[in-house]
């Protein structure tokens, strides 16, 4: 290893499991002191238990590094407090905010209870919201005070907020919601010392290996294991460091070996005149745009 993050402090949610428990390891491993945040619930974010982050505190100790467990809900106001407090209390310092928490309650669209969506979208994007506002506080007040941070962020989002996803309207609208939380947060803080980047991670999960079977099934011939979560880690841990300086405001996607530069929405083809368009005429220009456009992506899970 090559130390990338020695002397940082890493907050990571989620991270008993999955990818937050790779991106957990990784970061110890370049040398960052790790707050591994997780409440320990089902993939659809029932139940609860700490053992999850003991567990990987327990591991990235057993490695020789330093990591402490949090079991707050960092959707609640609370919680995320807590878990800014618990960085600065334990390790004196916050350099690293890895929002990766969340799970999943598929239905379809007209089968969607209010309840599931709340729940859903209050785990991804108000999750994502108040932790970046508590560690933003401190930032600010940091630079403010002359000591201007080296900070960065990584949120979570998922191909499913960048083309939507058949049959998780909530999970799609909750991710979609994170790349514009990105967007403006990185406007935002950045005259403070924070850079804020996105990833559109795809990997072996509890809520990719169900749904997603073949794609995600480790091989069994012992070769390159594509979809295991390990392989994001990389680019989150560099996105962590001080080495991406100059970096914020983008969305990668990552699996695999692959790196992606998300380019998002841009203007395309456009009809213009100098007089309001009729219905009539609007549908004629629209339908003239599109056969000039590019062919979209399809939607996820499409069927």
């Amino acid at each position: 290893m090559t130390g990338l993050c020695t002397g940082r402090v890493a907050v990571v949610t989620g991270a008993g499991r999955g990818l937050g428990r790779a991106h957990a390891l990784a970061l110890a491993a370049e040398g960052a002191r790790v707050v591994v945040n997780d409440l320990g619930v089902g993939p659809d974010g029932d139940g609860g238990s700490t053992g999850p982050a003991q567990q990987v505190v327990e591991e990235i100790r057993a490695r020789g590094g330093e990591a402490v467990a949090h079991g707050g809900d960092i959707a609640s106001a609370e919680g995320a407090a807590s878990l800014v407090a618990t960085a600065l209390d334990t390790f004196g310092r916050l350099d690293t905010l890895v929002n990766n928490a969340g799970f999943l309650r598929d239905r379809m669209l007209v089968n969607l209870t209010e309840d599931d969506w709340d729940a859903v979208v209050r785990v991804h994007l108000r999750g994502h919201f108040l932790p970046l506002r508590h560690a933003a506080a401190h930032w600010r007040a940091e630079a403010k005070a002359g000591r201007e941070p080296v900070a960065r962020v990584v949120n979570t989002s998922s191909g499913a907020g960048l083309s939507g996803s058949v049959g998780q309207a909530g999970y799609s609208a909750a991710k979609a919601g994170i790349l514009g939380l990105t967007l403006v947060a990185a406007a935002e803080l950045g005259r403070y010392g924070v850079q804020i980047n996105a990833i559109a991670p795809a990997a072996r999960t509890r809520m990719t290996e169900e749904t997603f079977a073949e794609t995600m099934a480790a091989p069994e011939d012992g070769g390159f294991d594509a979809m295991a979560p390990e392989n994001v880690s990389p680019l989150v841990v560099w996105l962590s460091s001080a080495s991406c300086a100059g970096v914020t405001g983008r969305v990668f996607e990552a699996e695999a070996g692959r790196i992606t530069v998300m380019e998002g929405w841009r203007p395309g083809p456009t009809a213009r005149k100098e007089v309001r368009w009729t219905p009539t005429e609007a549908g004629e220009a629209a339908l003239g745009l599109l056969a000039e456009a590019g062919t979209p992506q399809p939607v996820y899970g499409a069927r």
